[in-house]
């Protein structure tokens, strides 16, 4: 028999009924205002996947490198460029920021471990994102591609096939300083690799160096961001950057 058969029990439902109402939707409660005045969040048009957000420092467009050192060496052709006679360092330097870079590691298998589609993406020129071709590629797991190099690990290898095209978009909180060199925040990460996020707001213990342990050394807060030559054909297009990164500042109210 139907619930609505029993008279004894239609107070009851209408009762809750009316609580979920009045939780939710009810004009007679006050709603919440935290009072803060907060300036208005700026227009940006977040673009596709072949255009950059319209606040972006484009550092690579697919026709130039002259926003890096050394850019002139690498070659350019069909909307990439190709490793070649050396890393590049952008000439604007940088500290917090957004970070977005495709690459393909080479289609052609050579070499295994790491000397298989081996590169990098220095933040600060400091602090590396590792760049390798992972694809059914072991190595040490801090080493493979999208490890904090020498330091974490990605949470799981997101790696396409070697050739194919990959993403990253990393998020950067760089460290800060006091006046007398002394660490007031350190770095953080996060790493999207392909979509998936592989580093979540790591907290770096320091420089990623490959042959001493990590620690920090004091530097002012923006520098240039490094694309490392590792001896292998890698390609790149698509290389921009955000530094709108920090959240509003409102005012509290008195």
């Amino acid at each position: 028999m139907c619930c609505f058969g029993k008279s004894w029990m239609l107070p009851a439902i209408l009762a809750a009924a009316a609580t979920v109402l009045v939780g939710s939707h009810s004009p007679r409660l006050d709603e919440y205002k935290s009072g803060i005045v907060w300036p208005e969040p700026p227009v940006v048009q977040p673009g596709d996947a072949t255009t950059p957000p319209s606040d972006a420092i484009v550092l690579f467009d697919g026709k130039d490198l002259s926003a890096f050192e050394n850019g002139d060496k690498w070659l350019i052709e069909n909307g990439y460029a190709q490793v070649r006679n050396g890393g590049i360092t952008s000439k604007q330097a940088f500290g917090d920021c957004q970070l977005h870079l495709e690459f393909a590691t080479p289609s052609k298998v050579v070499g295994d471990g790491q000397g298989r589609g081996n590169s990098g993406v220095y933040l600060m020129g400091k602090y590396e994102v590792q760049i390798l071709d992972s694809y059914n590629n072991p190595t040490y797991f801090d080493g493979q591609c999208a490890a904090i190099y020498k330091q974490q690990p990605p949470t799981v290898n997101a790696c396409r096939a070697p050739g194919e095209w990959q993403t990253y978009d990393i998020i950067f909180e760089a460290p800060r300083f006091d006046a007398a060199g002394k660490l007031t925040k350190p770095a953080y990460l996060t790493v999207i690799h392909n979509g998936v996020v592989v580093q979540n707001h790591f907290e770096l213990p320091g420089g990623t160096s490959w042959d001493q342990p990590p620690h920090y050394e004091p530097h002012v807060e923006k520098l240039p961001l490094h694309i490392q030559d590792h001896g292998n054909p890698m390609r790149f297009r698509n290389i921009w950057i955000r530094e709108n990164i920090q959240p509003l500042v409102g005012k509290k109210p008195e």
